[in-house]
């Protein structure tokens, strides 16, 4: 009514209309590991001649002793790590120098954790490695950093990809000239008895494969030659 205006209310008022995002509690970190591990198994490869066998079971028994996992996620600029030890006893999770008793039910994207007196009910909701958790009245967006899942990518580097170790080739997907999508396979490498599969960092086109099936080749070696 005055016509006494500025335009400092948001200046004035900025601890208020954006305060720091509250810290990430155990309850939430335990609800998207839950979600984790219920998606893993989801996803986890069953044989139809032998349903039973041991090899898809993936579970926490080993030989000598337990399991000890390290799981780490992202949220803002924040860095979240957690460790996962599991054992013939069970599992405990160990977050922000705090470790409690672990277990979990899953139905849908809905989870219940038991952290040993403590109980956390909540909605993970999954897209693509972004973790959507609502737990007592909070939203957090937790993105899983799978340090396996994006491997391929940094082999690209300056239209190279290179050995990642010795080994030998044991598959060429493509050939000079091949116009390829990011992600796409390349080549596979055998190296200390585990398959290695060479990615296209990017949309592009293969100018040249360098080695063939059968061929040795020594660490940091180019395998191919790569444009956008």
């Amino acid at each position: 009514r005055t016509a006494d205006l500025d335009t400092g209310l948001i200046e004035r008022n900025e601890a208020v209309l954006f305060p720091p995002p509250a810290p990430v509690g155990m309850e939430l970190i335990a609800l998207a590991v839950a979600a984790l591990l219920a998606r893993e198994i989801q996803q986890r490869r069953i044989d139809a001649a032998d349903q039973h066998s041991p090899w898809t079971h993936a579970g926490a028994w080993r030989l000598n002793g337990g399991a000890s996992r390290t799981l780490r996620f992202g949220c803002g600029e924040q860095v979240l790590d957690v460790t996962l030890d599991s054992n013939e006893r069970g599992s405990t999770l160990i977050y922000a120098d705090q470790a409690a008793p672990f277990a979990y039910t899953c139905q849908a994207d809905d989870l219940r954790v038991n952290l040993g007196t403590r109980r956390a009910h909540g909605q993970v909701h999954l897209d693509g490695d972004e973790f959507h958790v609502f737990h007592g009245g909070r939203h957090a967006t937790l993105a899983w950093l799978d340090p396996l899942a994006h491997a391929g990518e940094a082999e690209g580097e300056g239209g190279k990809l290179t050995a990642p170790m010795p080994g030998k080739v044991i598959a060429v997907m493509v050939e000079a000239g091949s116009t390829v999508a990011r992600g796409a396979p390349l080549l596979v490498m055998e190296a200390m008895k585990m398959e290695h599969t060479i990615c296209a960092p990017a949309d592009g086109v293969v100018s040249e494969v360098l080695y063939g099936i059968g061929e040795q080749v020594a660490e940091g070696a180019q395998l191919l030659a790569f444009s956008d």
